[in-house]
């Protein structure tokens, strides 16, 4: 393929490359999913071929996993790692406030078991992401297989009376099949305009029976690097309430642009 890249897959390339700032020798790392995410993993590859690199890293998914593997990085298993110190991630969404909608990559299970078991959890996003208030996103909802439709029933009836701008549930395809994720479950994408209280919401849905997890994440990002098309990148601390904003210039020479 061409080296050149997209305004969008540069906005993407930054953010992770501003990202690179936070990992550090010897770091416990998870690893995020997505194509924001597929960056970051490219650029610690480079650091560990090229520079020496030393981390431990945990992979959100198989995909991930895959990547990491391609790019020389050793992947270990959550069990064998038990705690990290930094997980970089993408999302679909976030807010003012740092809260997020993820799972647009189906990994949102194992995405929120990585990240609550970080010391610091980071963002990488596009500006494309950033929104006032969630629910633009579809909001993935991941769901045990057996009686999934009582469970798909359950939650419109339980969405149908909360602040949202209106409800609609369709499950995620895979082609023409339905599509099951690394924990062999199914995932219940819920259309709703906008979430007037994203806590609540969680809180009702994660009391259903056969809900496994939702693609709501509050209260769990530290930070996010936001990418844009002009070379601008922007980073927010939730923590210390700075902003900080540099400019990132974008050389598509050797290296990982070779293998898009």
């Amino acid at each position: 393929m061409s080296k050149k890249l997209s305004s969008a897959d540069k906005a993407k390339f930054i953010c992770a490359k501003r990202a690179m700032d936070f990992v550090k020798p010897g770091m416990r790392l998870g690893l995020g999913t997505g194509s924001t995410a597929a960056w970051l993993v490219r650029l610690i590859g480079e650091e560990v071929r090229n520079n020496g690199l030393q981390i431990i890293a945990v992979a959100t998914s198989d995909q991930t996993a895959k990547l990491a593997a391609e790019c020389g990085i050793t992947v270990r298993t959550m069990d064998e790692v038990k705690w990290l110190d930094l997980t970089i991630d993408g999302a679909d969404e976030f807010d003012p406030r740092l809260n997020l909608i993820k799972g647009g990559g189906a990994a949102l299970l194992q995405e929120k078991i990585v990240a609550t078991a970080s010391d610091q959890v980071v963002i990488i996003a596009d500006a494309s992401k950033d929104v006032q208030v969630l629910g633009k996103f579809p909001l993935p909802i991941e769901v045990v297989k057996f009686g999934w439709m009582t469970t798909k029933g359950l939650i419109e009836e339980a969405v149908s009376s909360l602040d949202v701008m209106s409800y609609d549930l369709t499950v995620r395809m895979d082609g023409d099949k339905k599509l099951v994720t690394d924990e062999g479950h199914y995932i219940l994408d819920l259309h709703l305009g906008r979430i007037g209280n994203p806590r609540e919401l969680s809180l009702i849905l994660n009391q259903i029976p056969g809900v496994v997890e939702t693609g709501l994440f509050l209260d769990i990002a530290d930070a996010v690097v936001i990418g844009h098309m002009d070379g601008r990148v922007e980073v927010r601390d939730i923590n210390t309430g700075t902003v900080e904003f540099e400019q990132i210039d974008v050389v598509e020479q050797d290296n990982m642009f070779l293998d898009l």
